[in-house]
């Protein structure tokens, strides 16, 4: 998700048509420049160069997202033809995209999920599966506390900065939904990030941004990409 902001203007996107390594590409109907998705920025046209902002955002499930927030509005797409018709007949037997990968990486298999983060030096990729196993993960990127959260019931992920009025928190999962900070034993939702009981109630950590992605699609995008390890034991 990103912001369509610019320094002097607000643009809207509409689909090219055209790929950039398997990804989608857009253009904006005000200065008909092209902008990868993937790489959130122009990449041809008058705005070349000129980087889109990453909204913080949570991949989650319909009910989870509705406990969340009640309140919500629902995009409406009105499509004419059953979604499920359209994933079968355009989708089957997806592999690694249409033009196939480009640069196989068996850290992980192709079609894993990763939550991918970039910083002004390189990037770092989590396994889904590995965050749904800890739950709660405790890391550090680019000189960056940050923590990794997965909601196991709902699926939602989230990636937040783990430093708060000037503490570095440390955070362990107690369920679920929830994740409790060691220092002040306040207790966080772990996809909104909101401290809900404990000395620390009503405070917020704030959201990192980070994109969710195929492993192959990553790879392609950024080959020299570290991959988070998890801690394993000794037996």
């Amino acid at each position: 998700m990103y912001g369509r902001e610019l320094e002097e203007q607000t643009v809207s996107f509409g689909v090219s048509g055209r790929l950039i390594l398997n990804a989608l590409v857009m253009y904006d109907r005000e200065t008909k420049s092209i902008w990868s998705q993937f790489l959130a920025k122009s990449v041809a046209g008058p705005l070349e160069g000129t980087e889109l902002e990453i909204i913080p955002s949570l991949m989650t499930n319909f009910g989870t997202w509705i406990k969340l927030h009640p309140d919500t509005l629902v995009l409406d797409t009105q499509t004419s033809f059953p979604i499920d018709d359209y994933y079968l007949s355009y989708y089957r037997g997806y592999e690694a995209g249409i033009i196939g990968e480009l640069n196989p990486d068996d850290r992980l298999r192709r079609k894993d999920l990763v939550l991918g983060v970039t910083g002004d030096e390189g990037q770092i990729a989590y396994n889904y599966l590995d965050l749904l196993e800890a739950e709660v993960v405790n890391h550090e990127f680019e000189d960056t506390p940050i923590v990794a959260a997965i909601d196991r019931e709902g699926g939602g992920a989230a990636i937040f900065r783990r430093t708060l009025d000037g503490e570095v928190l440390e955070f362990e999962s107690i369920d679920t939904m929830s994740m409790l900070d060691t220092a002040s034993n306040s207790t966080w939702d772990k996809t909104s990030g909101l401290a809900v009981s404990g000395p620390l109630s009503g405070k917020r950590l704030d959201p990192y941004p980070f994109i969710i992605s195929f492993w192959f699609a990553w790879t392609d995008f950024y080959p020299d990409t570290d991959l988070y390890e998890p801690p394993r034991g000794d037996g």
